[in-house]
């Protein structure tokens, strides 16, 4: 049993944490504060290849697998949430065309997803369907060579930057998981139309909106799977996603860390070094020893699905873990530096507020613990 990254990705972490402090962070306080992302990151992540880590290398990818994406995660998490969540939903889009395309859907549009040319967007969830999945109502009727879709979708990570989604809707007025597909839509094709961008209480870096559809028209080339396997291929999507999810909090726990420590030991207090009180040891010492067990969740999540095991269970175990470690550890960074903690001066409110949101999407933690429990007494 390896509990070490191999050569290859202790290079491929020291890469992403160097561009991450260099590239990255110093934009993350303004992205927040403007609640807008900055591009020319975007344009960058392209240059060094980001972009399509997860990607096949008979596509132009680095063929990294599940594990090196999450150490990229990781690594870009600490230094934007923002950022990792970008990339996040465009690799939930990049992995779905990888897994269940056809060999035409692969060479038109993997290429574009692992350059960064075109960046994807993963639409299933609706105003009145968020953890109940199997809730949704858009619906995709058959027509003569194709479909028309209409229905509204929300809380779409990548709204109004991505050029393709994928977007889930009914084929069948029946119940059950085979009453769903998965269409491949382009940027600007009639009737598909960017909805206002959310106003969030955190990753205000990262652009979330409305995608409305009234009457697009897809050809039979753009379901991806066959009519009927959409819940199967977004709950793989999803799985998937969960392990970046889980990454990308172990990487905001680790800035909140990194901060916390800086200040307790730069202030004193009764006469010594704050990093010298027992109390605040205490403190760091939970604090470090559930990001090493969070991080050792998502490895070994990552590392099933690499190797083609069962891997559903875990992905959820490390999410939930992971996402409430990172909540918990920003509370604790905060509380660390008192007064200043609370204020906008330090980076830790702006983690916290990051970190909340992975309790939440791709599955709430109430929802994940429910898939467990099953995966258990099964």
């Amino acid at each position: 049993m390896q509990f070490e990254l191999n050569e290859e990705q202790h290079l491929l972490q020291a890469m992403v944490r160097e561009f991450a402090a260099r590239e990255v962070a110093p934009f993350d306080a303004t992205m927040d504060r403007e609640d807008h992302i900055n591009m020319s990151i975007l344009q960058k992540m392209k240059e060094v290849g980001l972009w399509g880590i997860v990607g096949d290398e008979q596509y132009g990818g680095a063929g990294a697998g599940t594990l090196g994406g999450a150490v990229v995660m990781e690594e870009l998490a600490r230094g934007s949430g923002s950022i990792a969540l970008t990339l996040d939903a465009h690799w939930l889009c990049l992995e779905g065309i990888q897994i269940f395309g056809s060999a035409e859907q692969k060479q038109k549009y993997l290429p574009e997803f692992v350059s960064g040319d075109t960046i994807g967007a993963f639409s299933w969830t609706e105003p009145a369907a968020g953890s109940d999945a199997a809730g949704i109502q858009a619906f995709a009727r058959k027509i003569n060579g194709g479909y028309t879709l209409s229905g509204t979708k929300c809380f779409v990570t990548n709204g109004g930057l991505a050029g393709i989604y994928l977007v889930g809707a009914r084929t069948s007025e029946e119940e059950g998981a085979k009453s769903f597909s998965v269409f491949i839509l382009e940027e600007g094709a009639a009737g598909l139309k960017v909805g206002a961008r959310e106003d969030k209480m955190g990753m205000r870096g990262s652009h979330t909106t409305e995608i409305i559809l009234e009457n697009v028209q897809a050809k039979e080339s753009q379901l991806l799977g066959a009519e009927g396997d959409g819940f199967k291929i977004a709950m793989e999507i999803l799985n998937g996603g969960r392990i970046s999810i889980g990454a990308i909090s172990v990487g905001t726990a680790a800035a909140a860390m990194t901060e916390a420590v800086g200040y307790v030991k730069s202030r004193k207090a009764f006469g010594k070094a704050l990093a010298d009180q027992q109390a605040v040891q205490f403190k760091l010492a939970d604090m470090d020893t559930s990001i090493q067990a969070a991080r050792l969740l998502v490895y070994k999540a990552a590392q099933h699905k690499d190797d083609h095991k069962p891997y559903h269970k875990e992905a959820a175990q490390a999410k939930v873990f992971a996402s409430e470690m990172a909540t918990r550890v920003c509370l604790d960074a905060i509380q660390l530096q008192g007064g200043y903690g609370y204020t906008r001066d330090a980076s830790s409110e702006r983690y916290l507020r990051n970190a909340k949101l992975a309790e939440i999407g791709e599955g709430a933690s109430e929802v994940l613990r429910m898939l467990i429990g099953r995966a258990i007494v099964k």
